[in-house]
């Protein structure tokens, strides 16, 4: 497993900007028929969001799910005055999910990893 932060932090990065770009601009995408399918990308965006900014910077809990809370409030604000994209608390919902998910990844690899 690579460990080297550098590594983590661009990353991050293309991350954030990859994201970023996907919420905020206009959608030019078939629609596809799954139910939920745009919450199962917040959640997936925001697991690996707080996975890159913990093996970056090693913050604490309450750091980490008050930096992906503002983001994600960010991008809902963004998103309502935006005239092809509407803000759904739902969204918020995922995203915060995508983090309890982490978390609990997180826990369940460091359990696996000491037994």
């Amino acid at each position: 497993m690579i460990y080297h932060p550098r590594v983590y932090q661009t990353a991050l990065v293309l991350a954030f900007l990859s994201i970023s770009f996907l919420v905020f601009s206009k959608p030019n995408y078939p629609e596809l028929d799954i139910n939920h399918f745009d919450k199962y990308g917040h959640i997936g965006a925001f697991w690996l969001l707080s996975w890159l900014t913990y093996a970056s910077f090693h913050w604490r809990w309450p750091a980490l799910v008050g930096a992906m809370a503002s983001y994600a409030v960010f991008i809902e604000v963004i998103q309502s005055k935006l005239p092809y994209r509407s803000a759904e608390v739902a969204d918020f919902i995922a995203d915060m999910f995508g983090v309890v998910l982490f978390y609990a990844s997180l826990w369940l690899y460091r359990r696996v990893r000491q037994a």
